[in-house]
């Protein structure tokens, strides 16, 4: 740990949990990087990743964004291709996007495509699927609805699913952001995951929350500050 990594570290209390606004204004703060640091959001939930019926996923679109513009290649047919690039994708085809990928070309970070082309995605599967490039239905990148997906990719969609230890984590914006902007990315987040809250989930449904920039420590957050539900 560096000098000043360490002196950034002992700006925190990690027993004191903060209201949402002074955590990101802390986050902030205590980033020791001189590159602008992405801002995450770590929740642990509780319920049982054990159990499919408390399987908590979702998407969201940030209000302002992830701070990263994303690649967005699409897979679809006949006027589809025409919409996804009116609608801003970087790429868009059917047969030479598909060969393109199967040559080994996996320059983007998010693969849409409609219902119609993925019979001849899933022949990419093994190479899609471990980098978790493979469109899915429930991500909501498989879709007809190519103009609205691409729209909101680009504008900050991210999706949220929780690991096998039932924690969820979320990038909600950047160092260089203005306070307020990461708190309604924050804020925007956690309405979004109490809202996907499963009927059987019993107790506390938010057990703890934590906003941490890449290189800096993390800040608890008070839960009731957390949720507006």
């Amino acid at each position: 740990m560096s000098k000043r990594t360490a002196a950034n570290a002992k700006l925190v209390d990690p027993t004191k949990k903060l209201p949402l606004a002074e955590a990101a204004a802390l986050v902030k703060k205590a980033a020791p990087a001189k590159f602008d640091e992405t801002v995450e959001i770590h929740v642990q939930l509780g319920v049982d990743p054990k159990k499919s019926d408390q399987n908590v996923r979702g998407i969201v679109v940030l209000p302002h964004g992830t701070g990263k513009t994303k690649k967005i290649i699409v897979v679809a047919k006949g006027e589809k291709v025409k919409e996804a690039l009116a609608a801003g994708a970087d790429e868009a085809g059917d047969a030479d996007i598909i060969e393109k990928i199967g040559k080994g070309w996996l320059g983007f970070d998010v693969l849409v495509a409609t219902p119609d082309a993925m019979k001849d995605l899933t022949k990419l599967a093994k190479t899609l699927g471990p980098r978790g490039l493979m469109p899915n239905p429930k991500a909501g990148t498989v879709t007809f609805d190519i103009a609205r997906t691409v729209k909101e990719l680009k504008a900050g969609r991210v999706e949220f699913k929780m690991d096998q230890y039932a924690v969820m984590h979320s990038v909600v914006g950047k160092v260089s952001f203005p306070d307020k902007n990461l708190v309604e990315n924050a804020q925007t987040f956690l309405d979004a995951l109490m809202a996907a809250k499963p009927a059987s989930a019993k107790g506390v449904y938010m057990k703890s929350v934590t906003l941490s920039s890449t290189m800096g420590p993390g800040v608890p957050v008070d839960a009731e500050f957390g949720s507006s539900k």
